[in-house]
């Protein structure tokens, strides 16, 4: 069991790296039109997977509370919210798309900041692939290897286009190409520590799994309706944007329910 937690730790990682490793074999920067559709589709996994791989099991998960069963997820979630909410307001970072900065003031380049920026985002993810395998580890639980399998494949393809979006503009703003995917690569490094991090907090707080699987929801869904759905909506393509996040999201969902 904890080889396969191992595995579903790490293939997010290996869609970022996948998708950092675009610098070596695009002379281009991503178009805006392909941003957007990326971006989108994105957008539309991690909603899908906030609903059907986490928020669900956890009210499923809260049987126990009888008429009350919401609460777990309702206080999960909010923790999350104001969680991100509250690394937004201090960790430096860089709206990808009209550079504004955010969080306290730094020295960081921008470099640095757009890598913080992306790890932003990984965060929440790894902390949902963490949740969804001790959820596994809880035979309690209605999670299936399956479903866990699907998330971390899920969250997998959606980190390709970010590892790109990463290590892309680098390289064309005159970063040599290897030290690009490297900042690629480390800004999804985040994601298998969070999740390690949150199958270890469970392991040591019992009872707390549905809290923590609405949490990582409750993160997820800040991360889409701060940076990524803004920058859908900004862009001249958001019509591509918007279509791509139906995609995502219901490609999500058919695997999800069907698989799951």
């Amino acid at each position: 069991m904890w080889l396969s937690l191992l595995k579903g730790i790490l293939l997010p990682l290996a869609g970022t790296s996948l998708g950092a490793a675009c610098v070596f074999f695009m002379k281009k920067d991503i178009s805006q039109r392909l941003r957007s559709a990326l971006i989108g589709f994105a957008a539309g996994v991690m909603i899908a997977a906030s609903v059907w791989s986490l928020i669900i099991p956890a009210i499923e998960a809260s049987g126990s509370y009888g008429k009350l069963a919401f609460l777990p997820a309702t206080v999960g979630f909010w923790a999350g919210i104001v969680f991100l909410l509250v690394l937004d307001h201090t960790i430096p970072h860089i709206h990808l798309g009209s550079m504004q900065k955010e969080g306290l003031r730094s020295k960081l380049g921008k470099n640095a900041m757009l890598v913080f920026t992306v790890s932003l985002h990984n965060i929440p993810e790894g902390m949902a692939v963490g949740a969804v395998y001790a959820g596994l580890l809880d035979k309690n639980t209605g999670v299936t290897l399956s479903g866990a399998i699907i998330l971390s494949l899920g969250i997998a393809v959606q980190n390709f286009p970010e590892g790109a979006i990463i290590s892309m503009p680098l390289a064309s703003s005159g970063m040599k190409r290897g030290k690009a995917f490297f900042c690629g690569f480390l800004s999804g490094a985040a994601e298998p520590i969070a999740a390690l991090l949150t199958v270890l907090l469970y392991e040591t707080l019992i009872g707390t799994l549905p809290y923590m699987l609405a949490f990582a929801a409750g993160a997820m869904i800040y991360v889409v309706i701060e940076e990524l759905v803004p920058e859908i909506s900004e862009a001249e393509n958001s019509d591509i944007g918007t279509l791509f996040f139906a995609l995502g999201f219901s490609l999500m969902m058919v695997l999800d329910v069907s698989l799951g």
